[in-house]
């Protein structure tokens, strides 16, 4: 039985859905590990082993950002192509992205264990966890190469129409990394460097994993290093898609990361109320995240195969679908922030949980806009322009991070500017793509959408 869906044919919300919850579901057990790994890491270890932890995360993931783009971009690439029916296009496509996409994974693996002291000075991480968080992305950063391989070939199946297979390499490897936690951790009493090791023996075994089942179920896109012929065309079309996609999603993660550097100067209580605020606000707002990831491709995929019909369809019912679930997901983050914070942060630590608090309930308030925030980002790439998420990237978190160095300081406001700045940010973002796909049939059409 195949795994492959066909995303040009059947209900357009019903078949969004389908395509959307292996997708989904993946990435809450990957959120499942991460909060098992910040509670294992808050509770055993303590709050400054969990501010450097949550601080490496912040770091982890602008960094990967990066190599997801590159993958995430190819994959609009990949679906696109299938969606022609041009399977030769498609294997030149998945040729040249491995060239291209892994050759700048792997040169960003080099610069980073070469300057990752410097890189942590630059976020003004306090001295008195400076040796803990170093000690740990010493060992995580060295995962990044098998970070690119599962996403590599987990939007190749995508693009494919298969988002189950993707999900079992990444549940079995989820599972796997919190048990190794335990056991590091509690058995073999080796504090951070335990769960850093378990955070790396994760990424190799999925990507590793993915790959094989890959080379033995997709025969016509084995890639052979004797025959690995890249075309000017191919890889120029890998490019722009992947640079661009991956700068929005460096952009993006890197306005975190400033964000991260201003809440670090705050010190350790706020770090620490930080770190499991985003935790939870990840988790919170991750399947709209994913559910526009997968709305990219549907797009993609109908777009490639002229059905503009369903691409407008897709566009209203998605809409639709992501609003709904924000507006429920906002009123349960918003009532139970105390409760959410316990999880991570002991009770007896109650100016911690207070500040974790705030956050989440300002940040709850407003998951709408991040949720139409993704969607534009979504759209535009998957009608080939990638290059105007870029631009509400910039947006979003330009204002964001201007907001928050302006206001932070101000005594009267303090930390609270900072959470503020977050979802000003987004709406501005969204008001500025909402305009630009409103006031855009000439600039569709030139890419044959009829609006």
């Amino acid at each position: 039985m195949t795994m492959k869906k066909d995303l040009t044919q059947g209900s357009v919300t019903k078949t969004m859905l389908l395509f959307a919850g292996p997708m989904i579901m993946g990435n809450l057990l990957q959120q499942f590990y991460n909060i098992a790994d910040s509670f294992i890491v808050g509770r055993f270890l303590g709050p400054g082993a969990l501010a450097a932890v949550g601080s490496a995360y912040t770091l982890m993931v602008f960094i990967t950002s990066v190599i997801i783009g590159l993958c995430m971009g190819s994959g609009a690439v990949f679906s696109y192509n299938y969606g022609m029916g041009d399977r030769g296009k498609v294997k030149d496509s998945v040729q040249a992205a491995f060239v291209t996409a892994g050759g700048i994974t792997l040169v960003l693996n080099i610069m980073i264990l070469l300057f990752e002291r410097q890189i942590l000075v630059l976020m003004h991480i306090p001295e008195e966890i400076m040796e803990l968080m170093l000690s740990y992305v010493r060992i995580v950063f060295f995962g990044l190469i098998f970070v690119f391989l599962y996403n590599y070939y987990a939007y190749l199946l995508r693009a494919l129409g298969d988002s189950f297979t993707p999900l079992c390499f990444l549940g079995a490897t989820a599972l796997l990394n919190v048990a190794l936690d335990l056991l590091f951790v509690l058995v073999f009493r080796w504090g951070i460097k335990g769960a850093a090791a378990a955070t790396l023996i994760s990424p190799a075994i999925s990507g590793l994993g993915i790959g094989l089942y890959t080379f033995i179920k997709e025969p016509t896109l084995r890639l052979s290093i004797a025959g690995l012929r890249i075309k000017k065309e191919s890889a120029g079309e890998i490019l722009r898609f992947s640079l661009s996609t991956s700068v929005q999603q460096s952009v993006m993660n890197f306005g975190i990361l400033m964000v991260q550097g201003l809440v670090n100067s705050f010190g350790t209580a706020v770090m620490a109320a930080f770190t499991a605020g985003v935790k939870i606000d990840t988790l919170a707002y991750m399947p709209a995240q994913e559910f526009s990831n997968a709305f990219s491709l549907f797009i993609s995929q109908n777009h490639g195969g002229g059905r503009e019909d369903r691409v407008r369809k897709g566009v209203k019912s998605a809409l639709g679908v992501s609003i709904g679930f924000c507006l429920v997901i906002s009123a349960i983050v918003f009532c139970f922030a105390e409760p959410l914070m316990a999880v991570f942060i002991d009770r007896a630590e109650t100016e911690i949980i207070s500040i974790g608090v705030g956050y989440l309930r300002i940040e709850g308030a407003f998951y709408i806009g991040i949720g139409i925030l993704f969607l534009l980002y979504a759209y535009f790439r998957g009608t080939g322009r990638p290059e105007i998420s870029i631009l509400l990237t910039v947006i979003s978190l330009g204002s964001r991070v201007l907001l928050a160095y302006i206001l932070a300081p101000v005594e009267a406001i303090g930390v609270v500017g900072i959470w503020w700045a977050i979802p000003i940010g987004w709406f501005l973002a969204d008001t500025t793509g909402l305009l630009l796909v409103k006031r855009g049939p000439n600039r569709a059409a030139k890419y044959g959408i009829r609006e």
